[in-house]
């Protein structure tokens, strides 16, 4: 959970540094169009979208844009054609890592997605080759300061997380991600504003990086991580904080 609590802290530092909001909007339409055309356009009935709703209204993505994505994926619109991939592969140090792909060009998609691996010292394998390490969950995570964490997890569990736990100085509280926008929505209410949240595929081993690695494992993701079609990205890395602050990402 370490690495993924650094790759998470890295990338929103990269977010308010870069200002990507066009590009992000982007991404989280096509996560809007592919929820509606799996489950329907109705949030009541369809957790994943609601989901990818309350992701988009996170980052002040206008109404008319999630409509117009919604509309697309019951087909009430035209552009709804878009898949869900899942990519996988090996990063420098045999590092494992994942990408959530959503694409309306696989042709297109794939070679890209390749030539970002072979340029950076890692590998695209088959399927199955690494996502077998990794878990889907729910994770949110919170300041400790000025958070109690008695209330916290008091709350966390009555809204239907799994576990709260310290993680450095931040609370992580993880959940089924069937639960996730309930739990979301129930500790928003009660007053807890969680610094990031999202829906992650955990790895379940990790692999320790030296400095060296740790950079180019770092630049390999980010390159996936900015990639269009790319939703998010995984592995299963652990760099020791002394190591972070090294590297100037602590």
């Amino acid at each position: 959970m370490a690495g993924h609590s650094h790759w998470a802290g890295i990338k929103h530092k990269k977010a308010l540094i870069d200002n990507k909001r066009g590009k992000l909007w982007s991404k989280l339409s096509k996560a809007i169009i592919v929820a509606a055309k799996m489950g329907g356009g109705d949030v009541a009935t369809n957790a994943r979208l609601r989901t990818a709703i309350l992701d988009a209204k996170a980052v002040s993505m206008p109404k008319d844009n999630i409509e117009r994505a919604v509309k697309k994926g019951t087909g009430e619109l035209d552009g709804g054609n878009v898949d869900e991939i899942l990519y996988e592969g090996y990063g420098p140090g045999g590092v494992a890592i994942l990408c959530d792909i959503m694409t309306d060009n696989r042709n297109r998609t794939a070679p890209e997605i390749r030539k970002i691996f072979d340029v950076h010292d890692g590998k695209l394998g088959s399927a199955n080759c690494v996502a077998w390490m990794f878990e889907r969950k729910g994770l949110l995570f919170f300041p400790t300061e000025p958070i109690d964490e008695d209330a916290l997890m008091e709350a966390a569990l009555e809204a239907g997380a799994d576990d709260v736990r310290r993680d450095g100085d931040k609370f992580q509280v993880t959940c089924d991600p069937a639960a996730y926008s309930e739990v979301v929505e129930k500790l928003e209410a009660a007053g807890f504003a969680a610094s990031s949240k999202e829906i992650a595929r955990v790895p379940t081993n990790t692999v320790d990086l030296d400095a060296p690695t740790a950079r180019l494992v770092l630049k390999l993701m980010e390159a996936l991580d900015d990639h269009d079609d790319v939703q998010s990205v995984s592995a299963n890395l652990n760099i020791p904080d002394d190591i972070m602050a090294e590297l100037g990402q602590a």
